[in-house]
């Protein structure tokens, strides 16, 4: 375990630090701590586990069943090159697959954070996770993700579930849960933008826990002026309970706006976190999926003039050493000089997200306290999982491990094992990735642009001329990075607002599933911080998906996204509209399903 450091030179734990005297310590954070969290002691079982390690020992201390006895003799894939998505790379065949196979038991291998087997990856394990992955990646976090962190010793890393897995853990670290019987003066408080992933309320509302919005502009969080973060904390009312000590953000491809925000912005927040002593928790699923060229292409298809060339990746750090590293705006972690940012990730956007796998980043007082807590609730990711994810990323050792006796695949010549991904292949499929995101949210987003209009020609007594009238029916801002178009729809416009006014919203959502069009939305309403959002402007959003559906229903999707918003402004039937809200049993779930629905909802974000 990391020597557990702060800035009055406090220690715990055991080992050394990195020799970087010029930094900081990270603050000490313990008065944050929940009530759980402060009387949570090291699994006393799991700290033999470190004895297991020594050569030759017999063990009949641990409860853990007999390998031998696991019913899988090999686990075997198909996997994808690096290359796969990015053809230029020079790869002679980039399509084709790697076969890789992970052994009973690699007893030739002796180092623990090159050896992948499914005796030890299957077997109980530490809570902060497999070995050989925890070591990968650590590293690749350290080095490449977020280098220079600006605190002493930097980051400590811990596996986890995925994002929601990580952030349940940080409401348990942070979070004591509140009661209506308690003090109002102890209900605790999460900071967060206007509009939020929905399972972070469900997650935090049950503990107590009274949602926070800060107002958002175009640019994201906003630091300044009535309802920005300086206001909010600055003049925080004692009677709706205690000042926030925790934010949740997502600033690398926001969910649900597809905002990017920048390092300026960043630094401003930052600041005041550090002058109001608040925990920054960042999300960021979506941050290598940022798209330079939206701007440009959002010029070009609105027929604007180019915009000006600028760069939102304004810190000064130690390169990553991969330029498409180096090109992405960062998260908090390089401004992080106090330790206050505890970032999640996960594998779900850049593998799969069945996977249930990610990692929590943070200064290792915290970390330490994240392994406590994982010890009594997850233990840790699947085993299966963290050894396929091992096999994909890590290259073998020198040494050729021996063919296992058995194969799936036996009848075939023994292939040789290929080298891992490493973090130069990681870098490129992440690079590939974006690179078809990108394209997938241009060719939607041109055809949205194409059709935001509806053009009118009203019936006149004179067949000579006609009134054309254009009618506004939805603008957005091509998303700068992530997986989600925001677009605010211009009910006000419809010629049966005045009669259904925020129902409308819903009746759409109905109407677009049905008919020639069979087109799933999200509404915006579901996202909203608090109520009040919901019913004040939340109804006037949807958000559309671009990375769901398969690659030639992108164009067809929002193709009939346009063809039904558009029929749907045509509608002068009270009694359509009636139809259509009797059809939703509550506000956000329809009845029935429709045979060959496209999906534009995309509703799990995280």
């Amino acid at each position: 375990m990391a020597s557990l450091s702060y800035r009055d030179d406090s220690r715990q734990g055991a080992g050394g630090l990195s020799d970087d005297d010029d930094k900081p310590l990270p603050l000490d954070f313990t008065h944050h701590y929940s009530d759980t969290t402060k009387s949570r002691n090291a699994s006393k079982i799991k700290a033999i586990y470190k004895f297991f390690q020594i050569p030759g020992i017999l063990n009949i201390a641990g409860g853990l069943p007999n390998a031998q006895f696991f019913p899988y003799d090999t686990l075997e894939a198909q996997a994808a090159k690096p290359e796969r998505w990015s053809p230029s790379s020079g790869s002679s065949n980039p399509s084709a697959p790697n076969h890789i196979t992970i052994p009973h038991d690699d007893s030739t291998q002796k180092d623990l954070l090159q050896k992948i087997d499914l005796a030890t990856a299957l077997q109980y394990g530490m809570a902060q996770g497999y070995p050989p992955l925890l070591g990968w990646i650590r590293q690749f976090t350290r080095d490449h993700l977020h280098p220079g962190v600006p605190y002493k010793g930097g980051p400590e890393v811990v596996l986890t579930c995925g994002s929601t897995d990580g952030f349940a853990k940080a409401l348990n670290l942070f979070v004591t849960p509140w009661r209506t019987t308690d003090p109002i003066s102890s209900r605790p408080g999460l900071l967060c933008e206007t509009y939020v992933y929905t399972n972070i309320t469900n997650q935090a509302t049950p503990l107590g826990v009274q949602m926070v919005p800060v107002k958002t502009d175009e640019s994201g969080m906003a630091v300044s002026g009535p309802g920005g973060l300086e206001d909010v904390l600055a003049n925080w009312d004692s009677s709706k309970g205690k000042r926030p000590h925790l934010m949740y953000t997502v600033t690398l491809g926001h969910n649900p706006t597809g905002i990017l925000l920048s390092v300026e912005r960043k630094k401003e927040i930052y600041a005041i976190c550090s002058k109001y002593d608040v925990i920054i928790i960042e999300d960021e699923p979506y941050w290598y999926l940022q798209f330079p060229e939206a701007s440009s292409l959002e010029a070009e298809s609105r027929g604007l003039p180019p915009p000006p060339r600028s760069s939102l990746s304004t810190v000064t750090t130690p390169s990553s050493g991969f330029p498409f590293l180096d090109s992405l705006t960062p998260s908090f972690t390089p401004l992080d000089t106090d330790g206050r940012v505890v970032r999640l990730d996960t594998f779900s956007k850049t593998v799969a997200p069945g996977c249930r796998l990610g990692w929590i980043t943070a200064q290792p007082a915290l970390i330490e306290r994240f392994e406590r807590i994982t010890e009594a609730t997850t233990q840790q990711p699947s085993g299966f999982v963290q050894a396929l994810i091992s096999k994909l990323l890590i290259s073998p050792p020198p040494t050729p491990s021996p063919t296992p006796s058995f194969s799936l695949f036996s009848h075939r010549p023994p292939p040789s094992q290929p080298s891992g991904w490493q973090p130069s292949g990681f870098v490129t499929w992440l690079s590939g990735l974006r690179t078809r995101y990108q394209t997938r949210m241009a060719r939607m987003c041109t055809i949205l642009d194409s059709g935001s209009v509806l053009i009118t020609t009203p019936p006149t007594r004179s067949h000579s001329w006609a009134v054309v009238k254009k009618v506004k029916l939805y603008d957005f801002s091509w998303p700068r990075a992530g997986m989600f178009i925001w677009l605010r729809m211009h009910f006000f416009s419809h010629p049966l607002f005045p009669v259904f006014k925020s129902a409308l919203s819903t009746a759409l959502m109905v109407w677009l599933t049905g008919g020639d069009y069979k087109v799933l939305v999200t509404t915006g309403a579901i996202f909203a911080a608090n109520d009040e959002i919901k019913e004040g402007e939340g109804w006037e959003y949807f958000r559309l998906c671009f990375a769901a559906e398969e690659e030639e229903n992108v164009e067809l999707a929002a193709e009939r996204f346009v063809e039904g918003v558009k029929a749907f402004w045509e509608v002068r039937d009270h009694e359509v509209i009636k139809k259509l809200l009797e059809e939703v049993k509550s506000d956000d779930e329809v009845v029935g399903e429709q045979e060959g629905l496209v999906n534009l909802a995309g509703f799990m974000g995280c």
